[in-house]
C-alpha cells in the first residue's frame, strides 16, 4: 500500500496520476448557519428518499490506505451511494468484482463513476471502463474534469462534440455520459458566453450536467437558474459549500455543508422540480477535521437540512 501523501493532491493531479494509484487495490449535527427554516412550499415525501452518497475523492487517503474499511465507515453513517474517481481503471476485472461484491455485502451502491477522457473517447481505456461500471452497476461515466485549461468559445464546442460523441458510444451499453463542472466552466469567454453553456448546448439532452455547487455559487453564477434552465439534466449533483474567505481562515471550499453561501434550499426544490436529480453525492475535499469525521459531520448537516425541506 501507498503511504499517505505528505500533501494533498488535487482532483486534476489524481486523474492525472490515475494509472500509478495502484493503492486503492489493497456526532452530533452541527449548527446549521445558512439553512433558516422558511415557510416555502414543502417538497413531497417521495423526493425526500432520494438517495445521498459521496463522491469518494472525499475520503481519498483513507480510501487508499484501506479501501473496505471506509466503504464500511462511510455506510455506517448513513451514506447510501458511492462515487469513484479515475483510480478506479486501476482494478483488474476480478477486483472490481470483489469491491461490488464489498457493496452489495454493505447495501451500497454506485450509480456514476469520475473519469478523465480517455474514459470518454474510442479505445482501450473506454473499453475497460465500460465493463468495470457494468460491474458495478453504475448509471453515468462522468468526465471529472475538462482536459484542458479554459480557452476559447471555439475550443470549447470542439470539446462538446467529443462529449456528444461519448454520449453516442456508451448508450448501447446501458451508460450515459456526463460532465462535472468546475470555476472556470461558469466564467465569461471572449464572446460572452460560458463553456457552461457550450457544453450544454452541443450536447444531447440525456448527457448529464453533474452540477458542483460550491464552484458555481464561487463564481457568481445562479445554480437555481442554471438548473432551471437545463429541466431534466441535472441528473446527479455534488454538496460542496463555499464561503468568502480564504482556506487558512477554514472559509473557501473548507466549509462543511450548510455553513457557507450557497442557497440550499433554493436549489434542492430546484433540483427536485426540475433538474431531474436522480441521486446526491456529498463532496467536501478538505476541512478542519479528518476526512471520515468530515464525512460525518457533513451527512448529518444534510439530514438534519432533510427535516424541513
Amino acid at each position: 500500500m501507498s503511504p499517505t501523501p505528505r500533501h494533498p493532491l488535487s482532483r486534476r493531479d489524481f486523474i492525472a496520476h490515475s494509472g500509478a494509484s495502484a493503492a486503492l487495490l489493497a456526532g452530533a449535527p452541527l449548527v446549521m448557519s445558512g439553512l433558516v427554516p422558511s415557510t416555502a412550499h414543502a417538497i413531497a415525501t417521495a423526493a425526500k428518499r432520494l438517495p445521498i452518497g459521496i463522491e469518494l475523492y472525499a475520503v481519498r487517503n483513507e480510501l487508499a490506505r484501506d479501501l473496505p474499511n471506509t466503504l464500511r465507515m462511510v455506510k455506517s453513517y448513513g451514506y447510501e451511494t458511492v462515487e469513484f474517481f479515475a483510480p478506479y481503471l486501476g482494478w483488474n476485472i476480478p477486483y472490481a468484482k470483489t469491491v461490488r461484491t464489498m457493496l452489495d455485502d454493505l447495501g451500497l451502491r454506485c450509480y456514476s463513476t469520475h473519469n478523465g477522457m480517455a474514459s470518454l473517447t474510442a479505445g482501450d481505456v473506454m473499453t475497460k471502463a465500460i465493463e468495470i461500471n457494468q460491474i458495478l452497476g453504475t448509471r453515468q461515466i462522468v468526465l471529472a474534469s475538462p482536459p484542458m485549461q479554459a480557452s476559447g468559445p471555439n475550443d470549447w464546442k470542439r470539446f462538446a462534440e467529443k462529449l456528444a460523441a461519448a454520449s453516442s458510444l456508451l448508450a448501447p451499453h446501458g451508460l450515459v455520459a456526463g460532465f462535472h463542472n468546475h470555476s472556470a466552466e461558469w466564467e465569461k469567454l471572449s464572446d460572452g458566453s460560458r463553456a457552461m453553456d457550450i457544453i450544454a448546448s452541443g450536447t444531447p439532452a440525456e448527457f448529464v450536467l453533474q452540477l458542483d455547487v460550491g464552484t458555481c455559487v464561487k463564481t457568481g453564477a445562479d445554480p437555481v437558474a442554471w438548473i432551471e434552465a437545463h429541466p431534466g439534466r441535472i441528473r446527479s449533483v455534488h454538496l460542496k459549500d463555499w464561503a468568502p474567505g480564504e482556506e487558512k481562515q477554514e472559509k473557501s471550499f473548507r466549509v462543511l455543508f450548510g455553513e457557507g453561501a450557497a442557497p440550499w434550499r433554493r436549489i434542492v426544490t430546484a433540483l427536485e422540480s426540475t433538474g431531474g436529480v436522480e441521486f446526491y453525492l456529498m463532496e467536501q475535499e478538505g476541512s478542519r477535521f479528518p476526512e471520515l469525521d468530515t464525512a460525518r459531520r457533513c451527512l448529518a448537516n444534510w439530514k438534519a437540512f432533510r427535516k424541513s425541506v
